[in-house]
């Protein structure tokens, strides 16, 4: 396939990495690129000319973008801050800003070599812009059986990859040596696609710092084995760890530099991190063995270029708010605070179901120590059914999926989670006569 100049030299510069990125990307990843000439090129050429008739924007007569006060007044940001485009990959002070904080939450990513992070409309974006990039139609997906169902939709629907599941659980934990069946099916030369989302959605569970170590090591067993394996970190819930012997820092920061052969790609962003869900702001960062600057400038251009024929770019005003906000004395001290009310809220489910034996007899909780929530797996009872009784019966809400029902103890008032439980038992109890 003959594809723009453009992309074709952003190809050679990654063929020439000595990586096996290359071999990753989809025939759209490998088309894409951000275009260096026409609009974009000419705006940039005419920037702080007297007269800059380039720009798609409306300017005011005295300068400044036109814009209607009833919108920006209440703002607490200028109109420049507010209202213009940002670019494609970001705002340059926001992505240099989250790529300093991905060094104080991951200590053992200092020295390593990633890119700078590109930003997203939140990770949901990022995780299509993924697609875009690594999945041709009937590529296989490899992800644990619990998992957020619109990866169904970006990445089966939109991209039209196959989504194949290992059970998630092994007993107690996590079950790599699932995993490890699927990718010992892999052959050298093929491509292996895998994601992995700690804490997870639906389960609320991160791995040990043990079964991160077996990952790791499986992950790279296989790249050795001449398998080019892209790994898909979805870090929503980054942070939001309540125990101890939990894996503290991203996956990411132990995969970035493992093997040529391994791509890690590292989805996250302030959506949960920072309690800004409306804001869709996320980012995109990749790391692999021998990453050199010219391969991470290819694959941020070609993101970017994903990004403009996609979106445009990401909201300029949410990501000023953000500049802002991770430059403010009270942030740290605010996100504490943030994060004390949900391991409170965790601590109270563990108190609960400790106090609370009986509750065997209707549903026992899955493996959990992480994140937003948790799910029960019903003894008896049909998760819809049950969903449907508390809804009817209780005026409570769960949700059920999967042969399993999740609870979201994020969204429930410490005051309210004994009723929730002592509700479930009472409604999965009447269901089983």
């Amino acid at each position: 396939m003959k594809f723009d100049p453009q992309a074709e030299q952003l190809n050679q510069v990654i063929n020439e990495s000595g990586t096996g990125v290359s071999g990753m990307l989809s025939q759209r990843g490998l088309g894409i690129f951000f275009p260096k000439q026409g609009i974009l090129a000419q705006s940039a050429e005419a920037k702080g000319r007297e007269i800059n008739a380039t720009i798609g924007i409306a300017l005011a007569e005295a300068g400044g973008p036109l814009h209607l006060a009833s919108v920006v007044g209440g703002l607490g940001l200028g109109a420049g801050e507010a209202v213009p485009y940002a670019p494609s990959p970001g705002l340059p002070d926001l992505r240099k800003a989250w790529a300093d904080m991905l060094l104080l939450k991951n200590p053992s990513l200092r020295g390593k070599k990633i890119s700078l992070p590109v930003v997203t409309s939140a990770l949901t974006h990022g995780l299509s812009m993924c697609g875009y990039l690594f999945c041709d139609p009937g590529d296989t997906l490899l992800l644990p059986d619990l998992y957020w169902e619109n990866y169904d939709l970006v990445f089966g629907q939109a991209w039209q990859a196959r989504l194949e599941t290992f059970r998630t659980f092994d007993g107690s934990g996590f079950n790599v040596a699932g995993l490890a069946e699927k990718l010992r099916a892999r052959q050298s030369g093929e491509k292996a696609l895998v994601l992995l989302n700690f804490p997870n959605n639906p389960t609320g569970y991160t791995v040990t710092e043990k079964e991160a170590r077996a990952l790791c090591d499986l992950l790279l067993e296989t790249a050795r084995r001449g398998v080019r394996v892209v790994v898909l970190i979805d870090d929503a819930y980054f942070g939001l760890v309540f125990e101890d012997g939990i894996l503290r820092e991203s996956l990411f920061a132990a995969l970035c530099d493992l093997h040529p052969n391994l791509l890690a790609v590292k989805l996250d962003g302030p959506t949960k991190e920072d309690y800004v869900w409306g804001f869709r702001v996320g980012f995109l960062t990749f790391g692999t063995a021998g990453g050199t600057p010219e391969l991470y400038s290819a694959l941020e251009a070609k993101t970017a270029g994903a990004i403009r024929g996609s979106i445009s770019n990401a909201s300029c005003l949410s990501q000023n708010l953000l500049v802002r906000a991770y430059a403010s004395p009270e942030y740290a001290a605010e996100k504490q605070a943030a994060y004390d009310i949900l391991r409170g809220r965790y601590r109270e489910v563990r108190r609960i179901l400790a106090e609370h034996p009986e509750y065997a007899g209707q549903f026992v909780p899955l493996p959990f120590n992480s994140g937003y929530f948790m799910c029960i797996k019903t003894t008896r009872a049909d998760p819809e059914k049950l969903r449907r009784k508390l809804i009817a019966d209780y005026s409570t809400g769960v949700i059920a999926m999967g042969g399993v029902v999740r609870l979201a103890f994020s969204a429930t008032p410490t005051e309210k989670l004994a009723d929730l439980f002592a509700n479930i038992y009472k409604a999965a109890s009447e269901l089983d006569g």
